[in-house]
């Protein structure tokens, strides 16, 4: 396959100011203007070209009896440094297909695993959901993993940035991708909020996640990805809870070096969105992708790929 994007090192920024103004800085409450490094990817000349689905690493699989619930996750294993992968709401352990091989080759343990309701896990009950992050952590402790980075899509992020928030010490980094990082609250929350109109939801489920670029160019991908959508949720939606009301007050706490990213077509996420949340995190990075949707781990696996391991190995330094 032929590599049409520069190396990662290639494209990063000098550091830069973002400034929020008038009302919008009032609202966010921020008390001074910070440090964003930002860096955007080179867009191909042509549109983005079908990338075949390579071949996976071993895995070990198992269901995971925790928090009085099931797990079902599977697991590299190897000694290296553990990176677990937090899917989006269409998802489950079985979306990472571009990802796994990678990371396992580039020396780390990696886990995927399926949140409540999703592939092979346990349904969520009505009355008694669960915290997605507690059984996150649970699952981690039955895997004996001490530290680990986490790498999330879309709601995933919402997920990992609670589990940031509620277990600091575990976390070797944060990247969070197409999510405003869980904030439902305050100037952030409003905005995601005004984005969708009434009956988005009940769109179908292509058209919300991946990029139209996307699905012109690639109606083969369109299908592989549709198919795992599918097979990802075993049970009606349950949304489970969080441990922490996740405010732009809140992201300021997060000592974790963090790496936010999203596409320039999300619709869910828009860069102008992800900055005003990477405002409110010491340090964050943030990474837009050219001609790209909701979901960036499957239409650019190797911009995404490409972004992680240079952003976590980094922070491993």
């Amino acid at each position: 396959m032929i590599d049409l994007l520069p190396p990662i090192e290639s494209l990063r920024r000098p550091h830069r100011r973002f400034m929020l103004k008038g009302a919008a800085l009032l609202a966010l409450g921020v008390a001074a203007v910070r440090t964003i490094r930002e860096r955007a990817t080179a867009a191909p000349a042509d549109p983005p070209m079908p990338i075949p689905i390579p071949s996976q690493a071993p895995v070990k699989e198992a269901v995971a009896e925790v928090a009085g619930t099931r797990i079902y996750y599977w697991d590299t294993g190897g000694s290296g440094p553990a990176l677990v992968l937090l899917h989006p709401a269409t998802g489950s352990a079985l979306m990472w297909v571009y990802q796994q091989p990678v990371f396992a080759k580039a020396g780390y343990r990696v886990i995927g695993y399926s949140r409540r309701n999703y592939f092979g896990s346990a349904p969520a009950l009505k009355d008694d959901p669960g915290i997605g992050a507690e059984d996150l952590h649970q699952l981690v402790a039955h895997l004996g993993i001490d530290k680990f980075h986490a790498v999330s899509s879309a709601a995933g992020g919402s997920i990992a940035t609670d589990y940031a928030l509620s277990h600091p010490e575990r976390l070797l980094s944060l990247v969070v991708t197409s999510n405003a990082a869980g904030v439902r609250t305050g100037e952030i929350g409003r905005r995601a909020a005004s984005l969708l109109p009434d009956g988005f939801d009940r769109l179908p489920p292509e058209f919300r996640e991946l990029g139209p670029s996307y699905r012109a160019a690639n109606p083969e991908g369109v299908r592989q990805w549709l198919e795992l959508e599918r097979k990802a949720r075993s049970s009606e939606l349950v949304r489970q809870g969080f441990g922490n009301v996740i405010s732009a007050e809140k992201l300021q706490t997060i000592k974790t070096p963090t790496l936010l990213m999203t596409g320039d077509a999300d619709l869910y996420t828009p860069p102008s969105l992800l900055r005003m949340v990477a405002a409110q995190i010491p340090g964050s990075e943030v990474v837009i992708v050219p001609d790209t949707g909701h979901a960036i781990y499957w239409e650019q696996p190797d911009v995404f790929n490409r972004a992680v391991l240079d952003f976590i190995g980094r922070s491993r330094r």
